[in-house]
This record gives C-alpha cells, structure tokens and sequence, in this order.
C-alpha cells in the first residue's frame, strides 16, 4: 500500500494499492520534490469518473509504467471533490495549454507548485493523435531536466494566466436589465427545438438554465428540455434519478455515473416546471428522484453521500442496461440499444412495470458509492428537500431536510465555520466558498418550508461569515478559498456556474435575499459586485453564467417581501406561498431582530401575512381569498 492507505476519500483509496508510490496533496509532497529536485505529477480525478478509472487500469496499475512514474516524479493524487481549489487551479492551467479540461487531469509542477505541462486523459499506448502516458513521462521529465529554462518560463507565463482571472478589475458600466433578456436571446440562439438543451453533444442537464429561462417566462424551451431529458436514458426510468450527461443529442446514452448535484437541482426544476404548466409528468419526476436520492444516496449520519460510479464491475452502465431475454414483451418494445448488446430502457413505464424492473435491478451487482459527503453539495440537496417537502406536502421529507440541516451545523462544523467533506467519522478540509453559500441557500429554504427561525439565523450567519473569510474588498467577489486558507500559486475565483452555481453566483442570489429581509444594504452591495465583475460576459455566454443571471435578476425585481406570523401549514400561508414567485422573499415570525417582522402580529388572533416592498406593507390579510384579489393586494 502507498500513503493512500490513510485518507478518507474513496477516489484515493481506490488508488491505495496502485504501485504508483502516491502522496496526498500536503508538505511532503513538497518538500520531497524540493528536497530530490523532481517534479510532481499530479494526478487529479474523482471516484465516480469512468475514464479515471480506465487510465488507472492501464496506467497506475501497470508496474512498469508506475515504476517509471517512481523513478523520475514524485506522484500526487488529489480527489477533485475534497480540494476544488487545486481542481480550479490545476484546471485553468490545462485550459490555457490546451484549450480543452476534463477528468482525469494530469498536470506536471514544479516542486514550488507552479504548473508547466498538462493534459487530460492519457492512453497507453499512442492513438487518435495522442502520445503515449509514458511518452508523456519521458518527454516531460527530460525538458525539466535539460531545459529547466524553459520550463521556468512557462510555469511563469501559466501562472501569471491563471492570477489575471482573479484580478479582473470590474465593470464600471451601468448594470440594466437588459442584460438578462440578452442573455435569454443568447440562449434561445443556441436551443435546440428538436431534442431541448442547449448545442450539441454531448449534453449536460442545464439546471440554472432552465431556472432562468422560467423566470422569464420562456417555457416552450423549458418544457421541451425537461421532456427530452426525462424521456429516459439520462434519467433512470427504473430508478428515478439523472446520470451525469448524456453523450448523444437526444439525452439517450448517458455516462452512467449518478451525482448528488445534478439531482440536487434537478428537483427545483422540474417542480418549478411542474408548477408553471400542471404537467402531471413532472411533478412524478421530482417524486422519483427524491425517493431515489434518500433509498441509494443517504447516509446514517443525516447526510448524503456525493456520487455513485459509472461502472458495475469495470463496464460502464451494467447495472442500468438490459438483455433483450431480460425484458418481457411489454418492455422489449422500450430498449434502445446501446453497447455490448446491452440496451437502455426509453418510453412510458407502468407502476408495476417500474417496480418489478428495480426489484430486478436490486438483485444485479451495484455501482460503487463515494459516501463522502461534501457540504456544497449537501446544501442543495437542503435546498432541494426543503422546497419539494413543503410544496408537494411531505412531512417525511422536511424530516430529512431537517436531520440534514443538523448535520451540516453539527459533524460537518468546527467552531461554526463549515468543514468540505465528512466520512468515516471525520469530517475533513476546509470549507470552500460554494460550501457556505449553498449550506446558507439551503437553511433559507429550510425556514421557508418549516416557518422555524433558526433556520434563518444561520443562513444570514454563514453568509455574513462568508463575506468575512472569502471578499475581495479591492476588486469586488469572492475568492474560493478562504484569507486564512493555504497559500497557493494563486488565489482564484469560481466564477462560471457549471456543473453548479459558482460559489460567487450563489452567494450574490443568498445576498440578495438576506437584504431585502434584514434591511442591510451593504449585503445587496456585495452581491451587485459579483455582477460587476461577470457583466461583460454575461450576455455574450450566457450557458456558464445562467444562475448569475437569476440572481441578477432577483436584483431588478421590485422588492416583494412576504411576512407571515404563523405556520407554513396555515391556509392564509399556503395561499401566500403557493405560486412560483422566485423574486419574493420569505420571513416566518413573529420574531425579534429581524427587520421585515419588527411590528408584525396576529391580527384578531389569526395568522397573517404582510406584502411588503422596501418594508412599506399592504394592510394585513388573514384569509387565503384575499391573496387572490388583486384591490385587496392593492389596499
């Protein structure tokens, strides 16, 4: 076994008996490539990655290719998920030198760090115009040697590339609204009117997308993405949740790994599609993927873990793809062929049909979990739940939102600042800019589904905490590592809002919301610098910066906020809250110190609730007709 054997993430663990002699990311590394004048190969990939697994299996578990390895690098792997700053950091390096990133990721330093060379998977052997790993190896390990010159140029010039994205002065502009529409234009530019999404393949499920596109009324694109996506394939007809992406146009053949995030976002979204048109179809595709998230992804502690593989037994999508003597003549109509004579399922399942094809599925060989639980991650499954518990009425599910919350606050906490990852008893790293703003995100909406405050204070004081460790007070934004964190090669800033909404997007919309309840305008101020720093690019790519733009446009909204002094089980706040009004801000009471509620009580004992904009309230309603009629509204 290698210095793997210890940790705590299963991507490295995976990698604990590869005769590669690896080190986890940490001073050792450092100081032995220092020390023995070597670079570091840093091998960066995550547990659920086909393709990470494929280059291991040819690569690091082949002896002479790792003894190869051994003699002229010291080998660093790093688990993508628990260190996103070295993913980030690592990544634009390998963007600049190729145009192109990926997983697995291969990148050559320097024993200070400094990136030289880098690429993304690597075959065994050459082919399709890429050179060997080993060429590779032997390729990079002579240049550092014998032309040390160059590689301390180009480390240089890579460096100074990855710190220009950070120190980007903002726009001076004046920011309008017409921004977003522009953006809306740009995307309905790039729809695809047969198969939904956005370009061609391969096709990611474009979550935040679909979420601005629904704030702006645009649901012909809307509804013909999420029946594409949902047609089966990417989506698990048997059992319920979103693979990773699909590589076709038509969401047909997925990479077959299942992450936390993907459907920790596709929930609101179908829920929200389900809320603006009635489909029927929708509403059962957020049930389905909920029930799957707590049955497959759950964990004891309250959590849920980050990912299942791709892989059954090393081949891709075995235990989602069938034989044809496996489907019965009521199915066999329904498979799609897709490798090996395996075949997905696509069409319209019974009930019964559905459960008797999972308990079949049960029975085969399973991915492999990563039950790590990441708080970023965790945060929107909060969300998610919190959300879907209180529209759909499901007591069970704010349950778990709530033993959720509590672990967030509790195993995955130290001394009230968030920790990145928790398994095996231990929770691990630092916590990352996106971990704050999605866990606040969450407990938001944790307090709109239960009416419970605590749930609001700790959404405010993780945001403010936030503010604190991750500001650039000169340039505007959040940077993603915090001002007490390990020192890098750069500082950077996660910025483009894919696979999920950037830590400096989410923050701004958390910002956003917290300010129009608490009064404060220097949190409506730090989140207009998010906007400053990204305006130039908003419209031009409006698919990477798409959750930015919902909360830019939660930013030209006319304030609307909604006190309520009751339960959110109470009719006059169902009626309050059941429309999709994603503008509108929430504060349940009655409560002191917090500005939207000072003053606000029962009126004749009743529940009630007060429509205000910039705390200037309509009179107090207290019956449900009332939030229907538009001169009560106006009274």
């Amino acid at each position: 076994m290698n210095r793997l054997a210890q940790a705590t993430s299963p991507y490295l663990l995976q990698h604990a008996d590869n005769p590669v002699d690896w080190h986890p990311w940490g001073e050792e590394a450092l100081a032995r490539a220092a020390a023995e004048d070597r670079p570091i190969l840093l091998s960066v990939g995550y547990a659920a990655c086909h393709w990470c697994h494929v280059m291991a299996h040819e690569s690091f578990e082949d002896e002479q290719t790792a003894a190869r390895m051994n003699e002229l690098f010291v080998n660093v792997k790093v688990d993508r998920e628990e260190r996103p700053d070295l993913d980030a950091l690592y990544m634009d390096a390998v963007v600049t030198l190729t145009g192109h990133g990926g997983w697995p990721m291969t990148v050559f330093l320097t024993p200070e760090g400094e990136p030289f060379y880098g690429g993304t998977y690597f075959p065994p052997e050459p082919r399709h115009g890429l050179p060997s790993f080993r060429q590779i190896l032997e390729a990079v390990a002579e240049a550092y040697r014998d032309r040390r010159g160059d590689v301390t140029r180009t480390a240089e010039e890579l460096v100074a590339a990855i710190r220009s994205g950070s120190e980007a002065r903002p726009s001076t502009d004046p920011l309008t609204e017409s921004i977003v529409g522009d953006a809306v234009r740009g995307l309905a530019r790039v729809f695809d009117p047969v198969w939904g999404g956005f370009g061609g393949a391969p096709k990611f499920p474009p979550a935040s997308a679909l979420e601005l596109l629904m704030r702006r009324g645009e649901l012909d694109m809307v509804s013909r993405t999420l029946d594409a996506m949902a047609a089966g394939g990417m989506y698990d007809l048997v059992g319920g949740g979103f693979h990773r992406y699909s590589v076709d146009e038509r969401w047909l053949a997925p990479h077959f790994e299942k992450m936390l995030y993907d459907n920790a976002l596709l929930v609101p979204a179908y829920l929200h599609g389900w809320l603006l048109t009635g489909t029927a179809r929708y509403r059962e595709i957020v049930e389905e993927t909920v029930e799957y998230m707590l049955r497959e992804l759950a964990l004891p502690e309250g959590a849920f873990a980050s990912s299942q593989d791709a892989d059954t037994e090393g081949v891709e999508g075995l235990t989602y793809t069938w034989t044809p003597d496996e489907a019965w003549p009521d199915v066999a109509p329904l498979l799609e062929p897709f490798e090996h004579g395996r075949s997905i399922i696509r069409g319209d399942l019974t009930a019964e049909t559905r459960a008797r094809l999972l308990a079949i599925r049960a029975e085969r060989p399973q991915p492999g979990r990563d039950d790590k639980a990441i708080a970023s991650w965790n945060g929107l499954a909060l969300a998610a739940l919190a959300e879907t518990g209180r529209r759909l009425d499901r007591p069970d599910w704010l349950d778990a939102a709530r033993r959720l919350a509590d672990f967030l606050l509790g195993p995955l906490s130290t001394d009230g600042r968030l920790r990145r990852s928790f398994r095996a008893g231990r929770a691990t790293g630092t916590g990352y800019l996106d971990d704050y703003a999605n866990a606040a995100h969450g407990f938001y909406e944790l307090h709109m589904a239960t009416g419970e405050l605590r749930w609001l204070e700790e959404s405010r004081r993780l945001a403010l905490v936030a503010v604190d460790l991750f500001a650039d007070d000169e340039r505007g934004g959040f940077f993603m590592t915090p001002a007490d964190g390990e020192r890098l090669v750069a500082r950077t800033k996660d910025l483009d809002d894919n696979p999920i909404p950037s830590g400096n997007s989410m923050l701004a919309y958390v910002l956003l919301r917290l300010s129009r309840i608490y009064g404060e305008d220097e949190l409506e101020r730090r989140a207009v610098s998010v906007f400053r720093l990204l305006a130039p690019s908003l419209a031009r790519t409006p698919s990477f910066f798409a959750w930015t733009l919902c909360a830019l446009d939660l930013h030209f909204s006319p304030p609307r906020e909604i006190a309520i002094v009751g339960r959110p089980e109470d009719d006059v706040a169902r009626a309050a809250l059941a429309a999709f009004d994603p503008n509108a801000v929430v504060a349940f009471g009655p409560a002191d110190g917090v500005p939207l509620l000072e003053g606000k009580t029962r009126v004749d004992g009743k529940p009630t609730v007060y429509v205000c904009e910039r705390f200037a309230c309509q009179a107090p309603i207290t019956e449900p007709a009332e939030l229907t009629d538009p001169a009560a509204l106006r009274s």
